[in-house]
């Protein structure tokens, strides 16, 4: 039976890249269900802001088996079929590690968990396929010609198109391209990482030879930081459970005087945002609300626009940055979110290097131990 096209796809002004060294292209900046789709943001809202982001030329929608323990799945399926969007015209993107439910094979990158947990992602977007599923995390206590293997089998059945990474080192995309290559299989062709203005050294550095090499590309999360990049936005939270499982009601305080109660910062029920919160109580983390002041006075006064807006636009100027994931729990949050399409022509060389004196975070390059340098117009090493 023939799907019911409901709205037909009109990508805008949205700029469109090749994912990493495949040839699939996809938007610029795509949305992602991470906190919020199926976790805060359940029914008719969710729909209003997958619709909004459809309709200013967002295709690439993101989620993983383990956001909201497959509710995000859930409700991103939901929605793409009721609102009725042409499967051909949507890139979706899952991911696999950690699974729904307790169990020693209901996690990790075993061959099982792999085909099994892609298998129930597919039912609960109820969807055929998905276009990229990726390892969510490495898993060192499997082969890697296993998980290579398993990815490909995905692949071979028409329940992916390809596969990919998130938060994998170097040495581990590199050993998967290495045993792939060996059999004969397909390589992961991205990564998703974190990238922003203060986490730069992985995806600056440690994988600058990935994409000279495979042409690896990055689908980027947390580009805003955590919401430190957001500059002044209204913020509450709460939690979901007697265990205090986060729930957030606006994805993005402002941090530039403090880290207001409620925040998303002053949630202690999830570590790793706890060290970042504290990390800010520190000499050092008031260093970097220092930067934050001083990066929003220079994107108000020399590029007209928000500190957010400059924030997204510099992760999606980089050329290896082949999408920006944003988040939302309002559909506004994503039409503001797209005024840094506007911003991106803007980022000159020159304005580039004032970006970077504020920061102070350029990853070191690479060391020339005192020989001249080599014509910056010449073939890169």
């Amino acid at each position: 039976m023939p799907e019911e096209v409901k709205i037909e796809f009109d990508p805008k002004n949205m700029p469109f890249r090749r994912l990493g060294s495949s040839g699939l292209r996809v938007p610029v900046f795509s949305l992602g269900g991470w906190l919020t789709l199926g976790a805060t943001v359940f029914g008719d809202p969710v729909k209003d802001i997958i619709k909004t982001a459809f309709e200013n030329g967002i295709n690439m929608f993101d989620t993983a088996e383990a956001y909201a323990q497959g509710q995000s799945e859930v409700e991103m399926g939901r929605v793409i079929k009721e609102l009725g969007f042409r499967r051909s015209d949507l890139i979706i993107t899952t991911k696999l590690f950690w699974g729904v439910r307790p169990g020693p094979n209901a996690s990790g990158l075993s061959r099982k968990h792999i085909i099994e947990g892609t298998k129930e992602s597919l039912q609960r977007m109820q969807l055929d396929y998905v276009d990229v599923i990726f390892a969510h995390r490495p898993d060192a206590t499997v082969p890697m010609e296993e998980t290579v293997r398993a990815f490909n089998f995905v692949i071979n059945q028409g329940w992916a198109f390809y596969w990919a990474t998130s938060e994998w080192s170097a040495q581990e995309i590199e050993e998967a391209h290495h045993v792939a290559t060996k059999l004969g299989l397909s390589g992961p062709i991205a990564e998703q990482c974190e990238h922003n203005l203060f986490h730069r050294e992985r995806p600056e550095s440690e994988y600058a030879l990935l994409y000279r090499k495979h042409g690896l590309g990055t689908t980027v999360f947390s580009a805003l930081a955590q919401g430190l990049l957001t500059g002044k936005v209204d913020g509450h939270f709460k939690f979901s459970d007697e265990n205090g499982s986060l729930t957030t009601g606006v994805m993005y305080p402002q941090y530039n005087d403090g880290i207001p109660a409620g925040s998303r910062l002053d949630v202690k029920y999830q570590a790793w945002l706890q060290r970042v919160a504290d990390g800010l109580t520190s000499e050092e983390g008031q260093a970097k609300i220092n930067k934050i002041k001083a990066l929003s006075t220079f994107a108000e006064e020399e590029l007209g626009c928000k500190v957010s807006h400059l924030a997204l636009a510099w992760v999606a100027q980089n050329p290896n940055t082949s999408t920006v994931i944003l988040g939302a729990s309002k559909p506004e949050q994503v039409v503001d979110n797209l005024k840094a399409l506007e911003i991106i022509p803007k980022l000159t060389p020159e304005v580039l290097k004032k970006i970077d004196d504020i920061v102070g975070t350029k990853p070191p390059g690479v060391p020339n131990y005192g020989r001249p340098e080599l014509d910056s117009y010449g073939r890169p090493y």
